[in-house]
Order: C-alpha cells, then structure tokens, then sequence
C-alpha cells in the first residue's frame, strides 16, 4: 500500500486524525515517539530553515530535501507536507508534487492565497480568484498518484469561505481545509458546506481558531486535525528558559545523571532510532466518534 492510501485509509476511519507539525529532524524524533502522523508546518520550517517568519520566503528545494530526510528516518509515519500556493506557478506545484510522492510523502495541502502570502492566522491574507485556484488544483490533482491533496482555502469574507468550501469539496480533492476558523459554529457550517467530504482543522497556539480537543472535533465531525506548532514554540521557551537560569548559575550547567534534564544520553539513544529505522510507532487512539 502506498504511503498516500494509508493516509487515506487513516482518515476514514472513526475519530479525528491527529498529525504533530515538526520544523526539524530533531523535533520530528522526539513527536515520532508520540504520534504516528506528522505535519511538515511551513510556519516551522520557514523559522528554523531560514529564521523567518511564514510569509512566503521558503523554496520549495529545501521543502523537498526536508521531506526526503524524514521519510528516510521515519519509514512507517504519515508525512503532510505544507506546500503553501505551490511556489506561485502550476507547473512548479506540480513538479514538487510529483516529486515528494516519488520519495513518499503521505499527503500535500495546497491553498489558495497570493502573494504576498501570509500565515493562515494572520491578519491580511489574500486569495486568488477561484477559477485560477482551482484550475492549479486541477493539475495537481492530475499529477498526482496516490497522494492525499488537502486544497485549503484562505478566504475571510463569510459567503466566500462558503462558496469555496463548496467548491473545493466538489472537486476530487481528498480533503477539506478551511483556515483561521474562528468559532465552532463556523466549523459547523463549513462541514454542512462540504458534505461528505474529509475536512481538516488547523490548530496553532495564539492563533485565531478556538482550542479544541480531539474529542471535541471528532464530535464536529472533523475527520484530521494538524497542529502546526506545539513542537517549535515548546522549543523556543524550554530554550529561552535553559539558557537564562544558565546565566543565573554563572555557567553551570544543570545535572542531566538521573535528573529531569536532558543529557547527552538520552539525546543519542533518541537520535540512534533514527540511523536504525526502527523507530516505534505509537499505537493510535481510540475511536471517539459514533
């Protein structure tokens, strides 16, 4: 089976299907022993590639390279991979396209924003007209194999988010992504709007959405839930913390023998996973949904 049906298999299973955003090998390591599904965040990768904000600097090369290396590390977990507009041009989405399922990616999202592009939670965010979205989907969609295509619209206006949500599901994208939602009721009129088909929730911290429980989005009836971030901004606390009680301690860096911070043990025995390929799969959730 290929790694975009046992997405697809995944996410028609009962319950919401959680997949963990990582920016970088090391964070991918440690969420591999948690989840078995991962969101390759482009807000992540934007900060620890480049050290820039998500408004559209990345190149998709990079993207590319970043996928390759954790497919490599991690033979057996789902890959959803943020390709933001696909790199502006059609034919461009759909080489990156062809190329991520070549070297086993799960699953692509591709929105509907132009340039400049922003954040899905930030403020002045604009979309392309439909047909044009549309039409690059299309390609992407006839590109592909197997692949899962999340095709994410960005839009704010009320009758637009409908309109689109509407005509997304009508296409032979396999899932649904409305981004910035701002209430339960708008999930719940998004997933009227969209009918039978999978729909996608997009969870980060400080963001616009509300913060939902896999049973409470279960109960919405959202069928995959990405949370693009919880790894990176973690990071930037328990790093900004360590490196200020280090200061504090003159230097001295804190006992990790026995103790609750990490050594250099635990970092390699993690890290060794990794050149063996045997890193364990977390056993899924139960199945909320009736």
């Amino acid at each position: 089976m290929t790694y975009g049906n046992k997405l697809r298999e995944q996410i028609a299973k009962p319950g919401t299907t959680p997949l963990i955003g990582v920016y970088d090998m090391y964070s991918a390591s440690v969420a591999a022993g948690h989840y078995d599904g991962m969101f390759v965040s482009g807000f992540g990768f934007a900060a620890s590639y480049y050290g820039l904000p998500d408004i559209g600097f990345i190149a998709w090369p990079d993207m590319v390279a970043f996928v390759q290396r954790l497919r490599g590390a991690f033979p057996r977990h789902h890959l959803l991979v943020d390709i933001d507009d696909g790199y502006v041009d059609p034919e461009v989405a759909c080489h990156v396209v062809e190329g991520l399922e070549r070297m086993g990616a799960s699953g692509v999202i591709l929105e509907d924003q132009k340039r400049p592009r922003r954040c899905g939670h930030a403020d002045g965010k604009q979309v392309l007209p439909l047909t044009e979205y549309l039409e690059k989907l299309e390609m992407v969609l006839a590109t592909r194999k197997d692949l899962v295509v999340v095709a994410r619209t960005d839009a704010t206006e009320e009758a637009d988010i409908i309109h689109r949500a509407q005509a997304l599901a009508a296409t032979d994208a396999d899932v649904v992504l409305v981004d910035g939602v701002r209430s339960v009721e708008w999930i719940e009129r998004i997933r009227e709007a969209v009918g039978g088909k999978p729909l996608l929730f997009n969870q980060i911290a400080g963001g616009k959405s509300p913060r939902l429980s896999l049973t409470e989005l279960t109960d919405l009836g959202v069928d995959m839930a990405i949370y693009s971030t919880p790894c990176l901004f973690a990071a930037h606390k328990a790093m900004d913390t360590a490196l200020a009680e280090l200061r504090l301690a003159d230097g001295r860096l804190p006992a990790a023998d026995g103790g609750e911070e990490v050594g250099v043990g635990e970092s390699t025995r993690l890290l060794t996973k990794n050149i063996s390929r045997h890193h364990p799969v977390p056993v899924a959730r139960e199945s909320v949904k009736v």
